[in-house]
């Protein structure tokens, strides 16, 4: 393992975090009194497409999984059609979940289905820049000892981070505060948004620091 991937890593995994600052003032300048708690609805629009934008241009500048093999162009388009589709199943599923987890199935329709668009965004797009459309693959990261990459290392941790960021933001919701924050499903968003924030940061530094006992099968 070089150094110089894992500084890729990083600066990658930095330019991701950027995107989520764009998101938060970047809307200041064209909107009127913006915040990320009274315009939430669009702020999950913004950060959504921010995150989306810098995962695939990145991805397309690193190219960290490099193919020997060229793929003509109607291959390129129906990949790309076969991310589109897995992406907003991931949205659908995602949402189907936070219902049967105890989600407002009539009322707030608009907000949860967001929810799971910026959750998808932060796991499913990673994912299917890295390894595209290909469940087999995905189930090969994720289980255990699967991975073959340090980016799929930092996969792993960011994914997880966010799932866990989002969990842990509902805690606050049924309790008696009356926070702004604490109406579905402003809390879980942004334990999602610090979940992933906080798997890029410390990814890089946790596989430097593990550098030496991380082994991949393709080394």
């Amino acid at each position: 393992m070089k150094d110089t991937d894992i500084k890729r890593l990083l600066y990658t995994n930095l330019l991701c975090v950027f995107s989520i600052f764009l998101s938060i003032f970047i809307p200041s300048f064209f909107v009127d009194n913006f915040s990320v708690l009274e315009a939430h609805l669009t702020w999950l629009c913004i950060c959504s497409a921010s995150v989306t934008t810098v995962n695939l241009l990145s991805y397309l500048v690193v190219k960290p999984n490099v193919s020997s093999k060229r793929s003509s162009l109607s291959h390129k388009v129906t990949r790309a059609l076969k991310c589109c589709v897995f992406f907003l199943m991931s949205c659908f599923l995602l949402h189907i979940i936070f219902v049967l987890y105890g989600a407002p199935l009539i009322e707030l329709v608009l907000e949860t289905f967001l929810f799971a668009v910026v959750l998808s965004t932060f796991t499913t797009v990673p994912c299917l820049c890295l390894l595209g459309p290909n469940l087999k693959a995905w189930l090969r990261v994720f289980s255990r000892n699967g991975v073959t990459s340090i980016w799929e290392n930092s996969l792993q941790i960011t994914t997880i981070s966010s799932f866990t960021g989002a969990w842990l933001g509902a805690f606050p919701i049924p309790l008696d505060w009356e926070r702004p924050w604490q109406v579905w499903p402003i809390s879980c968003t942004l334990g999602a948004t610090f979940g992933y924030v906080a798997g890029l940061v410390i990814s890089p530094l946790w596989i430097y620091w593990n550098r030496k006992q991380l082994t991949y099968k393709n080394n």
